[in-house]
């Protein structure tokens, strides 16, 4: 008996230094070894170069510019949804995720066909609108991050506790001291959180820059995009990948200190929407006003998937589908398949191991452990490819689908880690010492006990993980080329004047999403009713 209780301990050290070792292997290393081959001279290079100054503070300001928006506009849609009673909320919330699901490089092609010289608006009402520049830059980014600010307000608020509201209102507390003294004290973390992310996803994005930002308008990103993939000088696109580092790692500090450590997690009390007419009517029309910003690109792109060229001809025909899939398009589709389901498979079984030994096993090695599985959280995709090509340029590796698999797990796994983890953290803590009075091992327990009980978040953590592998571009743009290219790179490949083409790609990647959403939700319901 003795040496079955020694025994246990020494195999879970060993598995959690497996799993660690890993983790460290596919998101620590390759930033190390970027780090080494930096040299003074590509330093010099970007820091004297023309365009860096005038990059990095349009990198800054137009950021900044975009995050305010976000935030506020993410803050309004939270409080439509959460505190006014509209009907349609479960509409609402499929509409304003659908940008989430194509990649942010769409986004950007979508506003040149609407604002474009030769856009849509131009050619039917005849408005002009200058698009390239700044202005673009900050409307496409707020396309792109709105969704996520959302979501995160918007859960935020879905669990606070309205007793203390009831109890302000009976005080005689008018709505400006409530405001100051009970909504923004309990909304300054989120509302933190919530800007540094954005800013972070916003500064380190170059899909939405690289088309329309114009001629003269570079930021940081679209300076490490040129440097790396143009130029193939990898060392100067490591020292545009530190700088984007920064605001990341600063974004991921701030949401970890300021992660509720439990208390008061409980609601006690939720409180009815708002009934009163002007609310409704205001909120109806934001949220219809927010809906049609979210549709419009993707409207744009259905229409013009379906006519022969824009605007000479309208008539509608599939021959811009037949094109796609008469080249490469159906090969980089099932690329882009293969390494979405590989990819959320192994993120899935990883994301779940990890979150089981540092949630349900802890010791000093599982708070390690943790911080390895949600470090990625602070690495911006571009810079996590480029310092995969400094790392496995020279390794069998290198121009295989396995290392697109690499890259988009070590990328994505944190959030999935976390959900599990969350998840596991719910669940009765005396479950394990129940087993070992009963005899029932870990393994079976994990097996018996726990994976069932796991289905809805698995199965949530395989949808962020497919998704996001089937429209990212930022990390395999680095990696992939013309045997192992996902679908998502077609988009940068064509320019202005193949819009159709342009948009058969995105509604391509629109399409896949939404059906593996639909399964995944049915998957969850099946899920719910068995418990």
């Amino acid at each position: 008996m003795t040496a079955v209780v020694k025994k246990r301990p020494q195999s879970a050290w060993a598995v959690k230094s497996l799993v660690a070792a890993v983790l460290f292997c596919v998101v620590v290393l390759p930033i190390l070894a970027m780090f080494v081959q930096i040299t003074p001279g590509d330093i010099r290079d970007v820091v004297n170069g023309p365009n860096f100054g005038s990059a990095l503070w349009n990198s800054l300001r137009y950021t900044t510019i975009a995050t305010l928006i976000v935030v506020v506009l993410a803050y309004l849609l939270a409080l439509c949804t959460a505190r006014v009673d509209i009907k349609g909320k479960k509409i609402l919330n499929i509409i304003l995720i659908l940008p989430m699901l194509i990649p942010s490089i769409s986004h950007g092609m979508g506003l040149l066909i609407l604002f474009g010289q030769n856009g849509i608006l131009k050619n039917l009402i005849g408005w002009t609108f200058d698009i390239y520049g700044g202005t673009g830059i900050v409307l496409g980014s707020v396309m792109y991050a709105l969704p996520v600010a959302y979501i995160m307000l918007a859960d935020v608020l879905r669990y606070e506790d309205m007793s203390v509201y009831e109890a302000a209102e009976v005080l005689g507390l008018g709505k400006t001291r409530t405001f100051l003294r009970i909504s923004l004290p309990y909304l300054k973390k989120p509302l933190i959180a919530a800007a540094f992310s954005t800013f972070a996803m916003i500064v380190t994005d170059y899909g939405v820059p690289l088309m329309v930002s114009g001629t003269d308008n570079y930021t940081v990103s679209t300076l490490m995009y040129q440097a790396a993939i143009d130029q193939q000088k990898f060392g100067r696109g490591a020292v545009y990948g530190v700088i984007l580092l920064v605001p990341a790692i600063v974004a991921f500090v701030v949401d970890l200190l300021g992660k509720d450590r439990g208390e008061g997690s409980f609601v006690k009390k939720t409180r009815e929407g708002s009934a009163k007419p002007l609310s409704k009517v205001l909120a109806y029309a934001f949220c219809t006003l927010m809906s049609l910003f979210a549709l419009l690109p993707i409207a744009v792109f259905a229409f013009l998937s379906l006519v022969k060229r824009y605007p000479i001809d309208l008539s509608l025909t599939a021959d811009n589908f037949a094109y796609i899939f008469k080249g490469q398009g159906a090969t980089y589709l099932v690329n882009s398949l293969l390494i979405a389901l590989i990819t959320a498979s192994v993120g899935v079984t990883l994301g779940f191991i990890t979150a089981y030994l540092s949630a349900r096993m802890r010791s000093p090695l599982s708070r390690g452990l943790h911080l390895l599985a949600i470090s990625s959280m602070a690495i911006p995709g571009m810079v996590l490819g480029i310092s995969y090509v400094m790392t496995f340029a020279a390794t069998p590796l290198y121009g295989t689908l396995v290392i697109l698999v690499m890259v988009n797990t070590a990328h994505f796994i944190s959030s999935p880690y976390l959900m599990m983890y969350n998840s596991f953290g719910k669940m009765n803590q005396n479950l394990e010492a129940v087993g070992q009075t009963l005899g029932i091992g870990r393994v079976r327990m994990l097996l018996r006990v726990f994976l069932p009980q796991s289905v809805g978040t698995l199965a949530e953590m395989f949808s962020y993980l497919f998704v996001n592998s089937m429209m990212t571009i930022s990390a395999v743009s680095f990696l992939a080329n013309t045997q192992n290219k996902p679908i998502s790179l077609m988009i940068s490949q064509f320019n202005e004047h193949n819009n159709e083409y342009v948009a058969v790609v995105s509604i391509l990647i629109l399409i896949v999403n939404i059906a593996v959403k639909i399964a995944v939700e049915q998957v969850k319901s099946i899920a719910a009713r068995r418990k």
